[in-house]
């Protein structure tokens, strides 16, 4: 079991590192978007961290399906180590496919916000096209369909001109990391479809534990707080007996003395 689990904190580590690795790719994403003509340094950081999140997510991918695999053929361990083992895998693999679809999610942003940019520069240069239009010339992979026609001796056209173009080879580039992600998802989908009841049943069981632990609270503090009553109470009473005490002395004394 030791080194189950040792695998299984490997594994949550690598993942840990995916999700950050994503988050800065939604930053060098806005950085690139920002600028008309982003720096080639910023596209070669997002290109090396494209390449670092499917190196660590095919190590992840498959350590789990190894795991799996292990899991299955051990027949001698006990059910209660078995459940524990499937438990831990099952939430690995959930949160693993959580943070390949924000990945996933923010690739496609990108390539949409884009494909906006490419628009609205062929516009500039008096260039009007559909979405389908556009798709169209992504697909073909040639920019020339809509660019060829573009006056070059304005600026404005060949600002807008070399806009086109960059952004078109960002979502070339993209086109490629999307696919992959598709077959990657497909996968990973498995793993959690296969572990999809244990996760169930210990989501219920948490929940299960949570009412408990609810209940508990509130029987706890209905308690303390008759507690807290009945302790003042008791203070009040011994504060009157002790009162008349005093009193019922203070009337002897008086009349101990009156007599004498």
């Amino acid at each position: 079991m030791d080194d189950f689990f040792a695998q299984i904190e490997e594994t949550r580590q690598n993942i840990d590192k995916i999700s950050e690795s994503v988050t800065e790719t939604k930053r060098l994403h806005s950085v690139i978007l920002s600028a008309p003509l982003p720096e080639q340094k910023t596209k070669d950081e997002l290109e090396n961290l494209t390449l670092e999140i499917k190196k660590a997510a095919n190590s992840v991918r498959s350590r789990l399906k190894s795991m799996e695999q292990s899991i299955e053929q051990d027949s001698i361990q006990s059910s209660a180590d078995l459940r524990i083992r499937k438990s831990q895998h099952s939430v690995l693999a959930r949160k693993f496919v959580d943070v390949m679809t924000k990945y996933n999610e923010a690739q496609v942003d990108f390539r949409e916000r884009s494909k906006g940019r490419i628009q609205r520069q062929l516009e500039i240069t008096g260039k009007s096209t559909t979405d389908d239009e556009l798709e169209e010339m992504l697909e073909s992979g040639n920019p020339s369909i809509f660019t060829s026609g573009i006056i070059n001796d304005s600026q404005i056209s060949r600002q807008a001109l070399s806009e086109i173009e960059s952004r078109h080879r960002d979502i070339v580039r993209l086109e490629s990391s999307l696919k992959e992600l598709h077959d990657m998802f497909l996968d990973i989908a498995m793993l959690v479809e296969n572990q999809g009841e244990v996760t169930d049943n210990i989501e219920i069981n948490v929940m299960k534990a949570v009412e408990h632990v609810e209940k508990a609270r509130v029987e706890t503090t209905k308690a303390v707080k008759y507690q807290s009553k009945a302790r003042k109470k008791m203070i009040i009473i011994i504060v009157v007996v002790i009162i008349l005490l005093a009193i019922i002395a203070l009337i002897i004394g008086l009349s101990v003395g009156l007599k004498h």
